[in-house]
């Protein structure tokens, strides 16, 4: 009965020692930037595989090009916190929201999921003042990534979709680059994660697809949301099912419209590019 006893708080011990802190909210809140990315605790492994507890994934439907870099995309919200939903520009992420984007290269992108280098992994946390960008840089083993404000240059190469070599200088922005396209009215702002771009179907791990508002809205993740007929739709660029005009409108809004707006820095030109723009240029 005594070794069953000292077996079985073996067991509820290692259990315990298994779950791991959840998402460093002080942290993440404080106004300094956290020196490494793993600080966060927003992964449960040192290579950011593993997303902590009420960190999400998610994707859009047009994403921003970034010379042929793939993206994962995840959202952290606060215990007790949901995003709120509104019809045009960015979702109203409450305060110690972080959104979380990591740029990788497959060795082949003819094979996505072999043999991929995390170059970076970019924050933006919504802190009491506002929104921060952060930038973090993987070392060549992608077992840490390390805080940089002055940006970097890394040498990258892989094999693009037509089987070419491609050798490039792959740029890390700097703090002050960032600010550059993540403005709205002088302010920063995140860009993708709008309604109409993030309102389209999603694979379900288990099997199966589901829109992925409507997914948030039933876990309890974002409020006020109409129903999804009501919500705005942004066409996916690479989707022939998709009319021409409506694919070339998102492009040109994931692309170019966060600076090509009446509230970008691009204001000046005249040229405004969002998809929600109706008056000729």
């Amino acid at each position: 009965m005594r070794r069953r006893l000292v077996l079985l708080a073996a067991l509820l011990g290692l259990g315990a020692a298994s779950s791991p802190p959840g998402v460093d909210l002080d942290l993440v809140l404080q106004e300094a930037p956290a020196p490494r990315l793993s600080d966060y605790r927003l992964f449960i492994d040192g290579a950011a595989d593993r997303p902590n507890g009420r960190v999400v994934p998610y994707t859009l439907a047009t994403p921003l090009f970034t010379d042929h870099a793939e993206k994962s995309r995840l959202v952290f919200t606060p215990p007790g916190a949901r995003i709120g939903y509104t019809a045009t520009g960015v979702l109203d992420f409450p305060v110690g929201a972080v959104l979380v984007k990591t740029f990788a290269y497959p060795a082949d992108l003819r094979r996505p999921d072999r043999d991929v280098r995390k170059v970076e992994t970019r924050l933006l946390i919504h802190k009491a003042s506002g929104w921060t960008a952060q930038t973090y840089v993987w070392n060549a083993e992608g077992t840490a990534a390390v805080l940089k404000r002055a940006g970097a240059r890394l040498p990258v190469r892989f094999t693009d979709l037509q089987g070419r070599e491609v050798a490039l200088d792959y740029a890390v922005p700097n703090q002050n680059q960032c600010k550059t396209c993540h403005q709205v009215d002088g302010a920063l702002s995140p860009l993708g994660p709008k309604a109409r771009n993030l309102n389209h179907e999603v694979a379900l791990a288990g099997g199966g697809r589901t829109n992925q508002l409507e997914r948030w809205r039933r876990a309890g993740l974002l409020d006020g949301a109409p129903p999804p007929a009501a919500r705005p739709h942004l066409a996916a660029w690479d989707d022939p099912r998709q009319s021409l005009d409506a694919r070339a409108r998102a492009y040109l809004d994931v692309n170019c419209a966060h600076c090509h707006s009446p509230s970008g820095s691009a204001s000046n030109s005249g040229l405004f590019l969002t998809a929600e723009e109706t008056r000729p240029s």
